[in-house]
């Protein structure tokens, strides 16, 4: 798959996504977009779009968006709280499909 990482996250969790490609908003040169505007940018070019803004679902009608959204709603968007969610993020990209919306919570 083809995996969009927010600016909010950290790029280095592009290394746990081996088998996908996975770059990050800053590295397409896209940092500063709106939400709006990223998600149509986003939809031309990839399949997920991953990040910690727990607002979007509530701020964009997702559904327009032909993008699987995943939602990391770990305690903070360091490193340190994200990459524990990364097994699980693997784990739904098997079986994600456009217009899917997935929140991804640590582990109890």
């Amino acid at each position: 798959m083809r995996i969009l990482l927010d600016e909010c996250l950290d790029w280095r969790l592009c290394r746990t996504l081996k088998g996908h490609r996975c770059i990050s908003v800053g590295a397409m040169g896209w940092s500063g977009l709106t939400n709006g505007n990223l998600l149509r940018q986003a939809e031309r070019e990839f399949d997920v779009f991953l990040t910690c803004d727990r607002n979007l679902i509530f701020q964009q009608n997702l559904a327009k968006f032909d993008l699987a959204i995943i939602v990391l709603e770990a305690q903070s968007t360091r490193l340190l709280d994200t990459l524990p969610l990364m097994a699980q993020v693997r784990a739904k990209l098997k079986t994600m499909k456009p217009r899917d919306i997935v929140r991804i919570r640590p582990e109890a």
